[in-house]
């Protein structure tokens, strides 16, 4: 497979930001490691080429993971499917977001005034 990209043209913004993404989470990591290794004063050139190093291997992992046929293959699949879905219009969310706030109150309304009845009833009954 050497350097080249599987289906260089397709799927190109799902890899791209998955592998972005997932460098992003190592170069959390790796910063989190340096101020590990800093905290344990090891000498500067272990406590930056460490983190350094495994930044750069993790981030070709990842390169080579999306670029992998199999898992290019499926999000390739992944972005055809998502031009395809039929995303809901402002007012459509805003109208939906109403009533589910809505009736969640009134589920909680009805659920307090019912707690309350049978509290009333089951201390009238224990006296």
């Amino acid at each position: 497979m050497g350097l080249s990209f599987y289906k260089r043209g397709q799927g190109k913004y799902t890899r791209m930001i998955s592998a972005l993404g997932g460098s992003v989470i190592v170069a959390i990591g790796c910063l989190q490691l340096y101020r590990t290794l800093d905290a344990a004063d090891i000498g500067l050139w272990i406590e930056t080429m460490v983190p350094v190093g495994l930044f750069i291997a993790l981030s070709v992992l990842m390169m080579w993971m999306v670029n992998k046929p199999n898992i290019a293959d499926f999000m390739i699949s992944a972005e055809g499917e998502m031009k395809k879905v039929n995303w809901s219009t402002r007012q459509e969310v805003v109208v939906s977001t109403v009533v589910v706030i809505s009736v969640v109150i009134i589920l909680a309304v009805l659920l307090g005034v019912s707690d309350f009845v049978l509290q009333l009833s089951v201390g009238w009954l224990v006296q």
